[in-house]
C-alpha cells in the first residue's frame, strides 16, 4: 500500500511538472506570436477600432434624430394640455386692474377688481388663454433660424439692387417710384372715417344692446318675445352698419385694391367680435339667478373696449397680462411690416406684373394657363409667406404688446404639418379658435353630437365663401379661385391628407401643394385682373358678371 500510494505521488508529481513545461511552451509560443504582430497590423486594428466607435456615433445619431422627430410633435400638444389643466397663477402687478386665480380643481376664476363679479372659464367651456410666446420669437433665437431669416433679407436687398439696375439701364435713372403702392394705398382719408364709423357702431350698440336686454330679460313676463325682439333689432343693425354699409363705402368711392381689403377685412373683425361678445354674456345673463334688489351683473366698458382692439376673437372680461410694454419691439414689429410691403412691392413688380401684362393679350388656352401658373408659383408662395410673417406675427405681436396681451399663441407650428388637417388647425390659430368654438362646437350642440361631419363641413363653407366675398370685394370681380380652393380641394385634402399621416414624405406633399395652390390663385388673379382692364364689360347682366373676362379676351 505504501508502494502504490508513493508511486501515484511520483506519478502526480510528474503530470503536475509536464502541464507546467507546456503552459510555459504556450505562454513564450505567444509572447513570440505576440512580438511578431507586425506595426501596420497594429495600427489596422486601432483604425478598425475607430471605424466601429464612429458606426456606433452614427447609430446613435439616427436612434436620436428619430426619437425626437416621433416626440416633437406629440410634446407640444403634452405641454399646451399641461399648461391648460395645471395650476396656474398668473404674474400679478400692482398696476392690474384685472385678477386671474386657479381654483383646486384646476378652474380658472377671472376676478375684476373694480365690480365684484367672477366668470369662471375652463377648457370645457371656451379657449382658455395662458402667458406663451409666439413660435417664431423663439426660433429667432437660435443661430441657424435666424440665418433662414436673414437669407429672406438678402433677397429683399437682391430685389432691390435689381430693380435699380435695370431702371438706371432703360431709363438711365436711379430713383426708386413705388407708384404701385401708392395707388393700391390710395384714397386712405376714406378708409379712415368708413372705419371710425364702423368702430363706434360696434364699441356702443351691441354693448348697451346687451345691457338693455339684460336688464329686462328677468323682470319681463315675456322674455321669449323680448328675446327675440332685441335679437331682430340687433341683426337688422349689424346688417345695415356692419353689412351693408362697407359694400357702399367701397363701390361708392371706387376705393383700390388695398383699401378695399382693409374695409372689408374691418367689417368681418367687428362683426366676429361683436358675434363674440355677444354669445359668451347671453348664457350667463340666461343663467343668472336673480335675488331681491340684484340684478345680473354685466361685463365692464373697459374690458369690451380692450376686447375691441386685443389680438383675439374670444371675448373674456380679462387675459393674462405683461407687467410691461416693450416698446422698442413694437418698433421693430412694425418696421418689419413696412419691409413686409416693400417686399410685396418688389415681387409683384419684378416677377408678376412682366409676366402677366405681357400675356394679358394672348387667347386664353391650356398652354397659355400651365406655363402662367408655374411663373407665378415662386411669388405666389413667397406672398404667401409675408403675409403669414407680416400679420399673424408682427402686426399681431406689436398690438399684443401696446396692450401688454400675453397669450401670444397666434399661430402654430403650420410648416411642420404632415397633414392638411393640421395645417387648418395651426395656420391661423386666432381665426380657427372662433370658428372652432362657434361654429363647430355649437352647431355639434344644437346636433345633439349626431353630425360631426356636417359641423366640420359647415365649417368649411362658411370659411370658403368669407374667403371668397373678401377676393371678390378686393379685386372687384368675381372668380371663385378661392372658393374652389377651399371647398372642393381643402374639403378632400382636410379628409385624405388627415392626422394619421406621419411620415416626412406627406410634408413634403403639403409644401407642394401649398405651392401649386399658391401659384393657381396668383396666375388666376392676375389674369383676370388684366383681362378686366383690356376688356371691360359691355353690360350689366347676371352672366357677365359672374363669367371670367380672361376666359374670352384676346385684345
Amino acid at each position: 500500500m505504501a508502494t502504490d500510494s508513493n508511486r501515484l505521488g511520483d506519478t502526480t508529481a510528474t503530470e503536475t511538472a509536464t502541464r507546467l513545461v507546456h503552459r510555459n511552451i504556450n505562454n513564450t509560443n505567444a509572447v513570440e506570436t505576440d512580438s511578431s504582430i507586425s506595426s501596420g497590423e497594429v495600427t489596422n486594428h486601432v483604425e478598425k477600432h475607430a471605424e466601429d466607435l464612429m458606426q456606433w456615433k452614427r447609430h446613435v445619431e439616427r436612434v436620436k434624430s428619430k426619437v425626437l422627430d416621433q416626440i416633437q410633435g406629440h410634446l407640444s400638444d403634452l405641454l399646451d394640455k399641461a399648461l391648460t389643466e395645471s395650476v396656474q397663477t398668473f404674474t400679478q402687478n400692482e398696476n392690474h386692474v384685472n385678477n386671474n386665480h386657479v381654483t383646486r380643481d384646476g378652474t380658472v376664476t377671472t376676478t375684476n377688481n373694480n365690480e365684484n363679479s367672477h366668470r369662471t372659464h375652463t377648457e370645457k367651456d371656451g379657449k382658455v388663454f395662458m402667458d406663451r410666446h409666439s413660435i417664431l420669437d423663439d426660433l429667432f433665437e437660435i443661430n441657424h433660424i435666424r440665418t433662414i431669416y436673414h437669407m429672406f433679407i438678402s433677397v429683399l436687398f437682391l430685389f432691390i439692387i435689381s430693380t435699380l439696375a435695370v431702371d438706371y439701364i432703360d431709363q438711365g435713372r436711379l430713383v426708386l417710384e413705388f407708384d404701385l403702392l401708392s395707388y393700391a394705398f390710395g384714397k386712405l382719408h376714406i378708409v379712415g372715417l368708413a372705419w371710425l364709423l364702423m368702430f363706434s357702431y360696434t364699441l356702443a350698440v351691441p354693448y348697451y344692446a346687451l345691457s338693455l336686454w339684460g336688464t329686462l330679460y328677468h323682470r319681463s313676463p315675456v322674455q321669449g318675445v323680448l328675446s327675440v325682439g332685441a335679437g331682430l333689432v340687433l341683426s337688422a343693425l349689424q346688417a345695415a352698419l356692419l353689412g351693408v354699409f362697407p359694400i357702399y363705402v367701397v363701390f361708392h368711392y371706387q376705393l383700390p385694391p388695398a383699401s378695399r381689403f382693409i374695409i372689408i377685412l374691418e367689417q368681418i373683425r367687428f362683426l366676429m367680435k361683436s358675434y363674440s361678445f355677444i354669445r359668451e354674456n347671453v348664457p350667463v345673463i340666461l343663467k343668472h339667478k336673480t335675488k331681491e334688489g340684484e340684478g345680473p351683473r354685466f361685463p365692464t366698458f373697459s374690458s369690451y373696449l380692450y376686447f375691441l382692439f386685443a389680438p383675439t376673437l374670444i371675448y373674456r372680461e380679462s387675459y393674462p397680462r405683461n407687467p410691461h410694454i416693450r416698446w422698442n419691439y413694437v418698433g421693430v414689429m412694425f418696421a418689419k411690416i413696412l419691409g413686409c410691403l416693400f417686399y410685396g412691392y418688389f415681387i409683384l413688380v419684378r416677377l408678376c406684373i412682366p409676366v402677366f401684362m405681357n400675356d394679358s393679350n394672348k387667347p386664353f388656352s391650356t398652354r397659355t394657363l400651365v406655363l402662367a401658373l408655374f411663373h407665378a408659383t415662386l411669388p405666389g408662395m413667397l406672398l404667401l409667406l409675408l403675409a403669414f410673417f407680416a400679420f399673424l406675427h408682427c402686426w399681431l405681436n406689436a398690438f399684443a404688446e401696446m396692450l401688454r396681451f400675453a397669450d401670444r399663441m397666434f399661430y402654430k407650428d403650420w410648416w411642420n404639418s404632415t397633414s392638411f388637417a393640421n395645417y387648418y388647425r395651426t395656420w391661423n390659430v386666432v381665426v380657427h379658435d372662433w370658428l372652432y368654438y362657434y361654429g363647430y362646437r355649437d352647431f355639434l350642440w344644437l346636433s345633439r353630437r349626431k353630425f360631426r361631419t356636417a359641423a366640420m363641413l359647415s365649417v368649411f363653407v362658411v370659411s370658403a365663401l368669407v374667403h371668397e366675398y373678401v377676393f371678390t370685394l378686393g379685386f372687384g370681380f368675381f372668380y371663385p379661385v378661392m372658393f374652389c380652393l377651399f371647398a372642393f380641394f381643402g374639403v378632400a385634402f382636410n379628409f385624405t391628407l388627415n392626422d394619421n399621416r406621419k411620415s416626412p414624405v406627406w410634408n413634403i406633399m403639403m409644401w407642394t401643394c401649398l405651392f401649386i395652390g399658391q401659384g393657381v390663385m396668383v396666375c388666376l388673379y392676375c389674369q383676370e385682373w388684366y383681362a378686366q382692364i383690356h376688356c371691360p364689360r359691355t353690360g350689366a347682366t347676371f352672366w357677365e358678371l359672374v363669367t371670367p373676362r380672361s376666359w374670352s379676351c384676346s385684345n
